[in-house]
């Protein structure tokens, strides 16, 4: 109770933080052109976890890096992640209509608008990162690498590409891990290495231990989304209920049978918390967030 306790009340002082820094970066709605400022600074100001930027934090609290330090790879990831449930959500893609209880971006506005937000926040990522005058130009120029190859075509976006070619395909869980590794676990992988760059000296052995705990909850996170696809009644993750299966996509529940999927979700957070003896307390935010991934209801 009170592990939960101290999960809620860090991730309202992240949401803050970087709800607060988003805000600030976002031109102004009533600046030209203020339709897709409108539409921009719609689809990043709504509802929201901040579940990556949260990481990022975290991450910084592990390797010893302050907050400042990371804010602009924090506000970066999620920009990145809004520009892409935008372009997920067209009808090209996913054709969603609503997106974490309300109209997504191209039902609120037009799809050109929405297609137009989603490029303009993307771009916009890695202006803040290049201008972050709270890190070096080593420091920047390592974050925006990393960024950009987690959210191309080795990352987030060829993990789209995959799982659109594989809709009504039968996968064996290689491919479905291979698929959900670049279009989930990479950019929540890089919301944790990010902060480890604000420490150039951080020890191989540290980075390492991040990488493979980054990479394990991605895959949690799928795993439990893809249950709680089955098992919830509300809205997951701004998909519609029974969404994957309605476009023929392949699951875990459906690989594994629910039961085994739940055990391989709880196998890949013990895992993540096992990486992360190296860091002592200092890592206790990221433990927290690894019990979040698995005991989320929706």
């Amino acid at each position: 109770m009170e592990t939960n306790q101290q999960l809620i009340s860090y991730l309202a002082d992240c949401q803050t933080r970087v709800n607060r820094g988003l805000d600030s970066i976002l031109p102004a709605a009533d600046l030209a052109p203020t339709r897709l400022h409108e539409a921009m600074r719609y689809a990043v100001l709504g509802a929201g976890k901040r579940i990556r930027p949260t990481l990022t934090y975290a991450g910084a609290r592990a390797v010893g890096a302050a907050p400042e330090q990371v804010q602009m790879a924090a506000c970066a990831v999620e920009l990145i992640h809004a520009y892409s449930l935008i372009h997920d959500d067209l009808p090209a893609m996913d054709d969603d209509d609503l997106r974490r209880g309300r109209p997504t971006c191209h039902k609120a506005f037009d799809e050109a608008t929405a297609i137009l937000a989603g490029d303009a926040l993307q771009t916009l990522a890695f202006q803040i990162l290049a201008n972050d005058g709270a890190n070096p130009e080593p420091v920047r120029v390592r974050m925006i690498e990393n960024l950009a190859r987690a959210s191309g075509s080795r990352g987030m976006v060829g993990g789209q590409a995959l799982d659109l070619a594989a809709e009504g395909a039968q996968l064996d869980l290689e491919a479905l891990e291979t698929i959900h590794r670049h279009k989930t676990g990479a950019l929540i992988s890089a919301s944790v290495t990010m902060a480890a760059m604000a420490r150039p000296q951080l020890p191989p052995e540290q980075l390492a231990s991040l990488e493979y705990y980054a990479r394990c909850i991605g895959l949690a996170f799928q795993v439990q989304d893809d249950l709680l696809d089955i098992e919830g009644a509300t809205e997951v993750i701004g998909k519609r209920s029974g969404q994957d299966a309605s476009h023929h996509k392949a699951t875990y529940p459906a690989l594994l049978g629910i039961e085994q999927a739940h055990a391989t979700a709880h196998q890949l957070v013990d895992e993540a918390l096992a990486s992360l003896r190296v860091f002592g307390d200092r890592a206790e935010p990221l433990r927290w967030i690894a019990h979040y991934i698995i005991e989320r209801t929706h």
